[in-house]
């Protein structure tokens, strides 16, 4: 085993023992994991074409919206991380119990120390749309402990997919501190590879004691998950409307505004790149370098689009 593989598998600190470099092979369509990436396919496709999504990916991110949408996600994971540590121990959650990898109630809490100020806990508040998604998490963590597991995946997984590129977008679009405070929710930093952490979480699911109906239910609770996330997001859309406030325009056109030319499409391009076509990787490149900012923007654009689209294939 190599060094960089020792190193990561020693890592993990759920009690389990090692297990990192586990790759999953023979995947069948019954697995959890394959269950829920095709039951929630479309779904993902909605939450990442909405607008907030959207804007966020080109660096058209508002400074009170940013702060906002961490204020929802530490009322969410705090919920969510409470319902964790109450059923750490129950069958069909403790393998997939990684407080020290995962868990990032704290690191939002910072974050929001850092945009609030000390007494920040008095100048923040849950959103009506946050908190349906804070009551159902209760709720099955105290009525069906099982369905947790749903929530987690959501979350986690999709923070471990994009979250470095994310970070560096609203980094250079808020003019936020290379040292990285106000984007601690973006680090995990007891996690050396994002791409092993998740073939080890997606085994540990796999390997889950659940029948077929059980199965199925965690993809009804994972689709409920993705639409209580649009919630939030067309709720901080709204209040988006509300407040003036000019922000960076990344230069680089959306599909909409490209007169039809899906060529010019760095969004539809990227997720052609991502499924194979290699044609579409050279018109991206070519779209990009048209404009001012492109060439520099391109590498993020790409990392980012692309791996939203791949999220549910990995």
């Amino acid at each position: 085993m190599s060094t960089e593989k020792m190193e990561t598998s020693s890592s993990v600190s759920n009690g389990s023992g090692p297990g990192y470099e586990k790759e999953e092979t023979n995947l069948s369509p019954e697995d959890l994991s394959e269950m829920l990436a095709a039951g929630t396919k479309e779904v993902h496709e909605k939450a990442e074409n909405t607008q907030f999504v959207k804007d966020f990916l080109r660096g058209r991110i508002r400074k009170e919206l940013f702060k906002l949408g961490a204020v929802a996600l530490y009322h969410t994971y705090t919920a969510m991380e409470e319902e964790i540590e109450r059923n750490k121990d129950h069958p069909h959650f403790a393998p997939l119990y990684f407080p020290a990898e995962l868990h990032r109630h704290e690191a939002l809490a910072r974050d929001l120390e850092y945009f609030y100020g000390p007494e920040w806990k008095t100048q923040i508040t849950c959103s009506q749309a946050t908190q349906g998604y804070v009551d159902r998490i209760h709720q099955v963590g105290q009525e069906d402990p099982v369905l947790l597991v749903a929530h987690a995946y959501t979350r986690y997984m999709g923070d471990l997919s994009g979250g470095q590129v994310l970070r560096k977008v609203a980094q250079r679009a808020l003019k936020l501190p290379a040292t990285g405070e106000g984007l601690e929710f973006y680090r995990f930093d007891a996690i050396h590879s994002a791409k092993a952490f998740k073939q080890l979480y997606r085994s540990r699911m796999n390997e889950l004691d659940l029948d077929m109906e059980t199965k199925k239910k965690l993809v009804e609770e994972a689709v409920k998950a993705f639409h209580f996330n649009m919630e939030v997001f067309e709720e901080l859309e709204e209040i988006g409307k509300t407040i003036q406030e000019d922000v960076p325009d990344a230069g680089v056109p959306v599909h909409g505004e490209m007169g039809g030319d899906i060529n010019k499409c760095p969004y539809y391009a990227a997720k052609m790149a991502a499924s194979g076509g290699t044609a579409y990787f050279g018109q991206l490149v070519m779209a990009a370098l048209r404009h001012p900012t492109g060439q520099v923007l391109f590498a993020t654009w790409f990392a980012a689009l692309a791996g939203l689209a791949a999220w549910y294939l990995m």
